[in-house]
């Protein structure tokens, strides 16, 4: 089975027996095509059942030399190993080569966030007499409000908003449903923008369910939902590299900082595992010894040290 041949079985297999969203399929996908693209340039043109743990060795040299951050040679890694299982399934090669191999050690970094006091000046920034403000305003209130990631927020449907019963569905990571409670300020922001800007759109056919629209009456990109906060943040005043996701940072850490159940936040952020919601406890002591160092007395910042 030759890389072309092994790559489209593999994505199948990805697909039907893994059920994978097609984003975390096409970064497998990609991950496995450097060490193609290497092979064909370094390696002779092996092909994959040939590849042997020396070879990765020096892939991963390769790696290192373009600069890639351990972050980026741990995904790399972790995507190849994945390869090499399904060729171990498929009975193409008896072992998995790269077994083996450790992945670079990696130290957890803690989002970016906004205080309150800025997602704030952020939404009361938005000029609601211009014909997008009230989705505008829909749409950060949402962000923040349930902490989507840009692509639930993009996907969102009418027919996934249960107002009535303070709750929204979405499709999230792995094509998996979650409700998510509502907060009193994002369904009023959402029922606004719903009754005053969007029921006067002239929406295309086949977008009638969406509930975010551009001026055609598409569904927004996740380019436009980026270029929507950063330009609301500019003239916000806010001086921060702010994105979709930034606001979901904030929703999960203003709620552990005051005190929310870590399983809770892990299940309306949709995260698999615990362990990826508990940087958030790391956050928070972070923010809390800041707020030590800057306010009590006996710091170092106080006492003029």
């Amino acid at each position: 089975m030759n890389w072309k041949q092994s790559l489209k079985s593999f994505n199948h297999y990805l697909l039907l027996e893994r059920s994978l969203s097609q984003n975390s399929i096409d970064a497998y996908v990609r991950d496995v095509t450097k060490l193609e693209q290497f092979a064909s340039f370094a390696l002779n043109n092996k092909e994959p059942a040939q590849i042997n743990i020396n070879d990765f060795q020096q892939f991963l040299a390769h790696l290192y030399d373009l600069g890639l951050s351990a972050n980026s040679q741990a995904r790399i890694i972790s995507g190849n190993k994945g390869y090499f299982d399904f060729l171990v399934i498929e009975n193409v090669i008896k072992i998995n080569p790269i077994d083996l191999i450790e992945s670079p050690k990696i130290g957890r970094k803690l989002p970016d966030f906004l205080s309150l006091k800025e997602v704030e000046l952020i939404i009361e920034s938005i000029n609601l007499s211009l014909p997008m403000g009230h989705r505008n305003k829909a749409i950060i209130e949402t962000l923040y409000g349930c902490g989507l990631r840009v692509s639930e927020l993009v996907n969102l449907q009418l027919s996934n908003l249960y107002f009535d019963d303070g709750f929204i569905s979405v499709i999230g990571k792995g094509d998996k449903e979650r409700l998510i409670p509502c907060g009193a300020m994002m369904m009023k922001a959402v029922k606004l923008y719903l009754n005053n800007s969007r029921i006067h759109s002239k929406i295309q056919s086949g977008e009638e369910d969406m509930v975010f629209l551009n001026h055609r009456g598409k569904r927004l990109s996740r380019v436009a939902i980026f270029n929507i906060v950063k330009d609301q943040t500019i003239i916000a005043g806010v001086h921060k590299k702010v994105s979709p996701h930034t606001f979901r940072h904030s929703f999960a850490t203003h709620l552990v900082e005051r005190g929310a159940d870590l399983r809770a936040v892990q299940d309306m952020l949709g995260h698999e595992s615990i362990t990826t919601t508990e940087i958030y406890t790391h956050l928070d002591r972070v923010y809390i010894a800041k707020e030590l160092d800057k306010y009590h007395p006996r710091s170092d910042r106080n006492r003029g040290v």
